[in-house]
């Protein structure tokens, strides 16, 4: 079921066009990536998908309400992060999520006792629900921040940087509950960073986004075929033998390998059949194979060739 649909998304803002035809899906229990840099469109993004901004041009729909027409419908179905979230630091957590709770229209105190317990709870805050934010680590606020976009307990989840400025331990346990919240609690999760880490390990298709224009769209696997770059094979030797390593190189091409130690890098076009043939190569040269695996290139350097492709 889709629970996002963007098509030819538009935002301008006098002579800037922050958002320029962006068209995208998500579907329940997915998490899809906004990638893109500072100023690319993301944030603009989120905000109409959260109706907190009108677009120019094009449709979003939010649960098939859309946003312009039925924008009170859209915001019941959805909990935002903004990238710079505002907690009441002289508040405690339990304060805090029980105002927001009210602002979302959680309308009883008995239903919104057992809400909040049931998010703090998943977030590993509870026990510290009566201590003020102000004490809190920064990892901490974020988690927290997470969990008040929770507390009406909505379908589709909006995400701006949610580990922007976080240790690597914190930024994992973030990165842990988002997956938490959509494969296994079936939520739909837009995800805007620039953190392509926190892409690669957390999306499961993705737009990359530069100046408002979508350059390329598909799961990280099928963003890396786009790269056009031939796949690499790192080959662990037992011991390093120049007649080896030649050997390797004339059945391939002087260019296509290289030497790290123990370590044999072949770039190939296809890493299934070149690889037995290498290996083949190596046993009749009197060499030992120790493993063999293929290289992708990560997502960040794909993210960077498709920009500079696009650019």
């Amino acid at each position: 079921m889709l629970s996002i649909q963007a098509s030819g998304l538009q935002k301008t803002f006098s002579s800037i066009t922050a958002v320029d035809g962006l068209s995208f899906e998500v579907e329940e229990g997915e998490v899809f990536g906004l990638l893109g840099s500072n100023g690319a469109g993301k944030t603009t993004t989120i905000r109409i998908l959260a109706c907190l901004l009108s677009p120019t041009g094009g449709t979003a729909k939010v649960c098939g309400f859309t946003v312009n027409d039925q924008p009170s419908k859209v915001r019941e179905k959805v909990g935002i992060l903004t990238e710079n979230p505002s907690l009441y630091e002289r508040l405690t957590a339990f304060e805090n999520m029980d105002f927001f709770a009210k602002a979302y229209g959680v309308s009883t105190q008995v239903e919104r006792n057992q809400r909040i317990h049931q998010v703090l709870d998943f977030f590993g805050l509870w026990d510290r629900r009566a201590d003020k934010v102000a004490y809190f680590s920064k990892g901490m606020k974020q988690k927290l921040a997470i969990a008040r976009t929770l507390v009406h307990n909505p379908p589709v989840l909006l995400l701006d940087e949610p580990t922007a400025g976080l240790d690597p331990k914190s930024a994992k346990e973030v990165r842990d509950m988002i997956t938490r919240l959509g494969r296994d609690e079936g939520r739909a999760i837009l995800l805007c960073t620039h953190r392509m880490e926190d892409a690669e390990k957390l999306c499961d298709d993705a737009v990359i986004v530069n100046k408002g224009r979508s350059v390329a769209y598909g799961s990280p696997d099928l963003l890396r075929q786009k790269t056009s770059v031939s796949p690499v094979l790192e080959v662990i030797l037992k011991k390093a033998d120049a007649r080896v390593v030649e050997s390797v190189r004339r059945s391939i091409s002087s260019e296509a390998v290289e030497i790290d130690g123990l370590k044999l890098l072949v770039t190939v076009d296809d890493a299934e059949s070149g690889a037995p043939e290498i290996v083949r190569t190596i046993v009749e040269a009197g060499g030992l194979v120790l493993s063999v695996r293929t290289i992708k290139p990560t997502l960040e350097e794909t993210y960077l060739r498709l920009i500079e492709a696009g650019e």
